[in-house]
């Protein structure tokens, strides 16, 4: 690697954490690249974005930024950062500007997910109003989410979901990072937590260069060289 190549900023989605990107850290460290995973807040798509530009703003030097899931939606507007040189998408939301993931999701008949969703109100600061927390009721998570994960894992990562807040789901994009930077996107075509349709479409519309794997949502846990593979092919793009 160069002196100038790139940090991989790896940004998880809902009902995860970073940890979700186990498996394919080593594979990165071990090529020598700079490693971030920030624990993403998970409280609104702009909120996010907004956290994670500001992490990527800190790195000296260009960034790939990674976004499984609903972390496709959080790097489709952070990438707009100007030292964002690249996008991977690992079974993530591709979003146009002005649209939201559910309006995305809309599009195309509902997953297994869509049933299996639990809401829990939270309090909101300065607000007499709660906010909605979203998360996988935990007796199907395993299925639904991680069917080709170890099982024992796949039940520690059900009881250790991080939430989205339900307000995330109609927050509409302001920008579309895609749009002016090279992506790479992964589909996980036995997905039963977002129809690979969706994912496809968000995909086709950017101009993606895609591969598929069959695998389940947790791709990264599941396939860590394929998904690392793709990390690769976009850092190589950058010259490093």
């Amino acid at each position: 690697m160069t002196d100038s190549a790139p940090t991989v900023v790896l940004v998880h989605g809902a009902f995860a954490d970073a940890s979700s990107f186990a498996r394919v850290i080593p594979e990165l460290l071990a090529d020598g690249l700079k490693v971030l995973a920030p624990a993403v807040p998970n409280r609104s798509l702009t909120g996010d974005a907004a956290y994670i530009a500001s992490i990527v703003r800190q790195i000296p030097g260009p960034v790939v930024l990674v976004g499984h899931s609903y972390g496709g939606a959080v790097i489709t507007v952070a990438g707009a950062e100007d030292n964002v040189r690249a996008l991977v998408y690992l079974a993530g939301y591709a979003l146009e500007v002005g649209e939201s993931l559910g309006e995305l999701q809309g599009r195309f008949p509902d997953s297994d997910l869509a049933k299996a969703l639990v809401f829990t109100p939270y309090p909101v600061e300065g607000s007499s109003e709660p906010g909605t927390d979203v998360t996988v009721r935990t007796d199907e998570f395993p299925a639904i989410f991680a069917a080709d994960v170890d099982p024992d894992l796949a039940q520690v990562l059900a009881v250790s979901q991080r939430p989205l807040a339900g307000a995330a789901f109609a927050e509409p994009a302001p920008v579309a990072a895609w749009k002016d930077k090279p992506s790479w996107g992964l589909v996980s075509t036995a997905d039963h937590t977002i129809n690979p349709e969706v994912v496809r479409f968000g995909y086709q519309r950017a101009g993606m260069t895609t591969v598929e794997v069959d695998s389940s949502h947790l791709v990264m846990l599941a396939h860590p060289e394929e998904a690392a593979d793709l990390i690769r092919e976009a850092v190589r793009s950058t010259g490093a």
